[in-house]
């Protein structure tokens, strides 16, 4: 008798899922608004962006870790150096950007994790 109420669908998906399995699918459509770029971080296993920092010499040197770089990192940089700051003021004069492995950005100059997480957020990342 049980076994005409359970279809082959219902065997193959788990219970805890089935309900789950309509609303993902509405809730990942791509949009069509985004711009695109020669570069794209993608976000962390808990969905943050991998921007870190690490103070090194005491507390004398202040870095910002951009990690994962997927593309471009050059595009990426050249971006960043027009755009994180106004030209021509004193933080865009001590922003220096250094590529690590071909995928990593080390940011020195400044703490400007905030200011690199909101960049990021505004390009759609």
């Amino acid at each position: 008798m049980f076994s005409v109420l359970r279809t082959s669908t219902s065997r193959s998906i788990p219970r805890c899922v089935r309900g789950l399995s309509t609303t993902v699918a509405e809730a990942t459509a791509p949009s069509s608004t985004l711009a695109t770029y020669p570069y794209h971080v993608p976000r962390n296993t808990r969905g943050n962006l991998p921007v870190y920092s690490d103070v090194r010499n005491n507390g004398g040197r202040y870095l910002v870790l951009v990690r994962n770089v997927e593309g471009s990192v050059e595009a990426l940089v050249k971006n960043m150096k027009q755009q994180l700051f106004e030209p021509g003021s004193e933080e865009a004069s001590k922003l220096k950007i250094e590529i690590s492995q071909s995928k990593h950005l080390v940011i020195t100059g400044g703490r400007w994790q905030r200011q690199v997480v909101e960049f990021l957020k505004q390009k759609g990342f």
